[in-house]
């Protein structure tokens, strides 16, 4: 039997690293096998953490869709994290979460939902370059997690 909390963590970090590393998140099936773990544990642990908002999983699947701030999928909102790889975001605001939370500097590359214009976005010494763009959010955070996939 394991503590919940303590293994769940585990498998997280494991998401997330595999995330960071190869921009893609593990399976179940990869994470029991990476871990040596059970696979009914692992998928429990899955099943927890989307129930914790820790992650997002795909409707109907155990197979992850976010692990904020990473996509697990292909987006408008590509980072580029300069000398090193790209990632998908959420959102722009996740996007330069990536970049924060890896201590980088990247690029967010994504555009306008409304009128599909490009927009870059350039991080440098941990500040955004100036920019005439503005983000909007159509929802307050409070709200987010109403519809996390549309929001």
């Amino acid at each position: 039997m394991h503590d919940s909390s303590t293994f769940d963590n585990d498998i997280r970090l494991h998401i997330y690293t595999e995330l960071t590393s190869r921009a893609t998140a593990p399976t179940v099936g990869e994470t029991t096998n990476a871990l040596g773990l059970p696979e009914a544990d692992v998928a429990a642990a899955y099943d927890r953490l989307a129930a914790n908002k820790a992650i997002v999983l795909r409707s109907g699947s155990r197979d992850v869709l976010m692990a904020a701030p990473y996509s697990a999928v292909p987006t408008r909102h590509v980072v580029r994290i300069i000398g090193q790889r790209s990632y998908y975001a959420n959102c722009v605001w996740d996007a330069l979460g990536v970049i924060a939370m890896l201590g980088a500097d990247g690029d967010v590359l994504t555009s306008c939902p409304d009128c599909e214009v490009p927009l870059e976005l350039h991080v440098r010494g941990n500040a955004i370059e100036p920019t005439d763009a503005v983000v909007h959010f159509a929802l307050p955070a409070a709200r987010w997690w109403d519809n996390i996939v549309f929001t």
